[in-house]
């Protein structure tokens, strides 16, 4: 499963929970690790890392990664976050934004 294959299924699964505006980015984002693990990834949870604006997410299975920004329902990414996603997919690799309902 590719990792677009698993965000459009953990994407699918929130829809059907139910997630609403307001509901807290921690919960998003533990649900999302454990949809991810359970699909077979290796997914760390970035803090506080020398560079800030990172991705929430590294996320690694069968020798690939990619990165995921989670946000709450209706957030989008700071100026500082986008320019880290483009860093990132410059060098190679995918970087994508999970608001709950929504993935881009």
């Amino acid at each position: 499963m590719t990792e677009k294959q698993a965000l459009d299924l953990i994407v699918s699964k929130f829809r059907k929970k139910g997630y609403k505006v307001g509901t807290p980015e921690s919960v998003i984002q533990s649900a999302t690790i454990s949809e991810l693990e359970s699909m077979g990834w290796y997914v760390v949870k970035l803090i506080q890392t020398n560079t800030n604006g990172i991705p929430d997410l590294m996320c690694l299975k069968a020798g690939k990664a990619f990165f995921i920004e989670v946000k709450r329902i209706g957030e989008k990414p700071t100026a500082l976050q986008k320019y880290r996603h483009d860093q990132l997919r410059k060098i190679g690799f995918e970087v994508r934004v999970l608001s709950g309902n929504e993935v881009e």
